[in-house]
C-alpha cells in the first residue's frame, strides 16, 4: 500500500512538473512577424459544427479545423457576461476589458477618450502598429464602419456615427481599406457607383482618399487588377453591406440573394490584401471581418449564415496557403460572441421510414427550426460522412441576438503555441503584439 501511494504521489509530481513546464513555454518570447486576425463575427463552434455537416459533411474537414492550436474563448465585458460587437471589437483591438457601449475609446467618456490599460495607457494593436512603421490592412464584408475592424483605427461615442468613423478610417493611414458603405463616404445627395451619399458635412471621402494615395476601386475586376506594389487601396463595393441581412423568407419575397453577386467576396479582398501588404517588405497587421454570420444569425437565417461561414472558411483558406508561403506569419481567428444561438437539430433516419420531408415548425420548447427555405420547410443534408451517408437536419435557434459561449480561438503559424486552454478576449491584442512587437506574451487568465 505505501509503495503504491509512493507511486501515485510521484507520478502527481511529474505531471504538475511537466505541466509548469508546459506554462512556461507559452511565456517565453515570441518571434516576430506578421498577423492575419480573422473575425467570423457571431461564428461559435456551433456553426462551424453545422456548417461542416453542410459543407464538407460531419467527417470532413474545414480550413477552420485544419488551425492546429486551439483554445476556449472567454468574452465577458466589464459589464455584460456577452459581448456587443462594438465592445467585443474593442477588446480585441486593444487587449483592454471594456464596457459594452465602447466604440475605439473607454466606455461612457467623449469622443478620443484614452482607455486605459495597466501601465496607465494604451493604444490599439493597429494605432501601434502604423506608429512604428509597419503596415496595416482592414478587409470587411459589411460596411467599412463596422466595428470587427473599424474600431482597430477609429474611436466614436455612437456605433452608428458612420460618416464619422469612415472620415477616420481614411485618415489612418491604413494601406488597405476594403469592404461596403461608399454611401458613408460621399456628400448628402451625391449619387456614387452604388447609391447616394449620407454626409452632412459636405465631405467627399473618396476624393480626399485620392489625393492621400489611395487606388480607389468599386468592383471585384477593379480589385483583382491591383498590381502588387498598389501604394494604398480604399474599395467601396456596395452602399452598405455587401451582402442583404434578412430572415429567409423576406429575401425570398423581394427576390433578393443573400450577397451582392458583383461583390468580391472576403476570400477575394483577403488574397489581394495579403498581395499587396507582402510587397512593402515590413511586418503587417490584416484584420478580417465576415459580418454575415452575425447578421444572418440575428436574423435566424440559416442559410445565409451558412453561405457566409463557407466565405468565412474560404478566407481562412487564402490565409492558411499565405502561412505556408510565408512561415514567419501567425492566423489567428475567434468571434466575440454567438449570433443566435444557432444549433444543429439532427434528424434519425429510419430504414423503414420515409425520409423526412418538411420539419416542424418548432420545437417543443417553442424555438423555431430552420430548413433551407426558413421556418417549416425542407431539412439541410449533409454532405456524406465517412460510410458514404447523407443525414439530415435542421436549425434551432436561441434567440435574434448575440448570446454568450462556445467560442473558440483557433491559430497557426508562428506563436500559435500561445493558444492553448483558456483565453480572455483580452489575449487576443496579446497575441497580436507579441508577434507584431515581440513583447513577452504572459495572458492575465493564466
Amino acid at each position: 500500500m505505501m509503495m503504491r501511494r509512493f507511486t501515485i504521489f510521484l507520478l502527481l509530481e511529474l505531471f504538475i512538473q511537466s505541466t509548469a513546464g508546459a506554462q512556461d513555454q507559452h511565456a517565453t518570447q515570441p518571434t516576430l512577424g506578421n498577423v492575419i486576425f480573422i473575425h467570423p463575427d457571431g461564428a461559435s463552434s456551433c456553426t462551424w459544427a453545422a456548417g461542416r455537416a453542410l459543407l464538407v459533411g460531419p467527417d470532413g474537414d474545414l480550413h477552420w479545423d485544419l488551425l492546429p492550436a486551439i483554445a476556449v474563448y472567454r468574452g465577458h465585458m466589464a459589464d455584460s457576461l456577452t459581448a456587443t460587437s462594438n465592445g467585443g471589437a474593442t477588446t480585441h483591438a486593444y487587449g483592454v476589458k471594456v464596457a459594452s457601449d465602447a466604440f475605439g475609446r473607454t466606455a461612457g467618456g467623449p469622443r478620443g477618450a484614452q482607455i486605459v490599460d495597466d501601465n496607465g495607457a494604451s493604444r490599439s494593436v493597429a494605432a501601434q502598429a502604423l506608429a512604428s512603421g509597419l503596415s496595416v490592412g482592414l478587409v470587411q464584408s459589411g460596411t467599412i464602419t463596422e466595428p470587427g475592424t473599424a474600431c482597430f483605427l477609429a474611436n466614436s461615442d455612437d456605433r452608428h456615427n458612420h460618416t464619422d468613423i469612415a472620415a477616420q478610417l481614411i485618415e489612418s493611414g491604413a494601406a488597405v481599406i476594403l469592404g461596403g458603405g461608399e454611401r458613408y463616404c460621399l456628400p448628402a445627395g451625391r449619387r456614387g457607383v452604388y447609391g447616394v451619399g449620407v454626409r452632412d458635412d459636405g465631405r467627399n471621402l473618396v476624393d480626399e482618399a485620392k489625393q492621400l494615395g489611395y487606388t480607389v476601386v468599386h468592383s471585384r475586376q477593379q480589385l483583382l487588377a491591383l498590381s502588387d506594389d498598389t501604394s494604398k487601396v480604399l474599395g467601396l463595393f456596395a452602399d452598405k453591406h455587401t451582402f442583404h441581412a434578412a430572415t429567409e423568407e423576406r429575401l425570398a419575397a423581394s427576390k433578393l440573394p443573400h450577397y451582392q453577386p458583383e461583390a468580391p467576396t472576403i476570400a477575394e479582398m483577403t488574397d489581394v490584401a495579403l498581395r499587396i501588404l507582402n510587397a512593402k517588405n515590413t511586418r503587417f497587421l490584416l484584420v478580417i471581418e465576415e459580418e454575415g454570420t452575425d447578421n444572418f444569425g440575428n436574423h435566424n437565417n440559416a442559410a445565409g449564415v451558412f453561405e457566409a461561414l463557407h466565405r468565412a472558411d474560404e478566407a481562412i483558406g487564402v490565409s492558411r496557403a499565405f502561412v505556408e508561403a510565408h512561415p514567419n506569419t501567425l492566423v489567428l481567428t475567434a468571434a466575440d460572441s454567438d449570433a443566435g444561438g444557432m444549433r444543429m437539430y439532427g434528424l434519425v433516419l429510419h430504414p423503414d421510414k420515409p425520409k423526412p420531408d418538411v420539419l416542424p415548425e418548432y420545437d417543443r420548447n417553442g424555438a423555431p427550426i430552420d430548413g433551407v427555405g426558413g421556418t417549416g420547410t425542407q431539412p439541410f443534408w449533409s454532405k456524406p460522412d465517412r460510410n458514404g451517408q447523407r443525414l439530415p437536419f435542421g436549425i434551432v435557434w436561441a434567440a435574434n441576438d448575440d448570446i454568450s459561449g462556445g467560442v473558440v480561438v483557433r491559430a497557426a503559424g508562428i506563436n500559435s503555441k500561445l493558444v492553448y486552454g483558456s483565453m480572455d478576449n483580452t489575449d487576443i491584442a496579446r497575441v497580436i503584439r507579441a508577434t507584431l512587437f515581440g513583447d513577452e506574451y504572459v495572458s492575465k487568465n493564466k
